[in-house]
């Protein structure tokens, strides 16, 4: 859906406010794993690790969110895996498993994705990424383009530097809103209210996934409008309706620098729709990636 649909539809669905209400949503069980083999990549000195599903099909390299690390991908890997691609997640460094190496230096975020992607001997890849993982997958695909086959920027500010953007991201998020639990800030009421399990889970996993100080590497060079739309890749752009981060008004103003993006707004999910609502996420990204083929 391009930007212009996006707004249609938005209009569309405020007309029918009066349909009779779609079923609840039913909260998903994780599902069991593929197999993987794990290893470690060297990037200047600290180490990164990884899981990799292995075989021929087109690799999926999956960035994580700030709060979470390269094991939270736990829906999405046995869905990808069983169509056919060969899924790898990692860590960034300070997270789960990798190391936090020194903090004075840590590094530049597609530098080091595009160790992982020498070590494996990958050639173009799909990059799919989640809120701060995606500042590093937009950075990678301006920096190696040649590298990426299509890119899934999943709730995501992006980190663009414009004082007009800027701005609404202030507007968004007061100072007090950083001293807020990170599952208050990331997930969204239906999900906290009518999934006491899969909050705790998600818990869970945020809690492990930075056991020190937490490690942000550098970008390599700041994100402007026009640099978002030198971009031309296949693109998907993906928010929750209930987003405090990303919420739907910014998605739009960030997919109007990305007119060619098809865009998708997912009810009743926050800042982590890949975990908030797995069915219907990964429906929207494997018929994204289908098209690539």
């Amino acid at each position: 859906m391009t930007a212009t649909g996006l707004v249609l539809n938005a209009l569309n669905s405020a007309g029918a406010a009066h349909a009779a209400p779609e079923p609840m949503w039913v909260p998903a069980p994780i599902p069991p794993q593929a197999p993987v083999q794990e290893g470690m990549v060297d990037v200047d000195g600290s180490r990164l690790w990884y899981w990799d599903t292995g075989g021929n099909g087109q690799p999926v390299i999956l960035l994580h969110a700030g709060t979470q690390s390269g094991a939270g991908w736990v829906y999405q890997q046995p869905a990808l895996a069983m169509a056919g691609y060969r899924v790898i997640g990692y860590s960034r460094r300070g997270y789960y498993r990798s190391d936090a190496g020194d903090a004075s230096n840590p590094g530049v975020g597609s530098d080091d994705l595009q160790r992982l992607i020498q070590h494996l001997k990958l050639e173009r890849v799909h990059l799919v990424s989640a809120a701060q993982g995606g500042f590093f997958a937009i950075d990678y695909t301006l920096e190696y383009p040649d590298n990426v086959r299509s890119l899934a920027v999943i709730s995501s500010y992006m980190g663009i530097t414009e004082a007009d953007y800027a701005a609404v991201n202030t507007r968004l998020r007061p100072k007090f809103f950083a001293t807020l639990p990170h599952d208050f800030q990331e997930l969204s009421p239906s999900y906290r209210a009518g999934n006491p399990e899969g909050l705790a889970a998600w818990q869970a996993l945020e809690h492990q996934a930075i056991p020190g100080k937490r490690i942000t590497p550098k970008m390599k060079q700041p994100l402007t409008w026009a640099r978002l739309e030198s971009i031309k890749h296949p693109t998907l752009l993906m928010t929750g309706d209930s987003d405090l981060y990303t919420p739907p008004s910014l998605l739009r103003m960030q997919a109007q620098h990305m007119p060619h993006a098809e865009v998708h707004i997912v009810r009743e999910a926050g800042h982590s729709p890949y975990w908030e609502q797995p069915v219907t996420f990964n429906q929207i990204l494997l018929a994204f990636l289908a098209k690539q083929k």
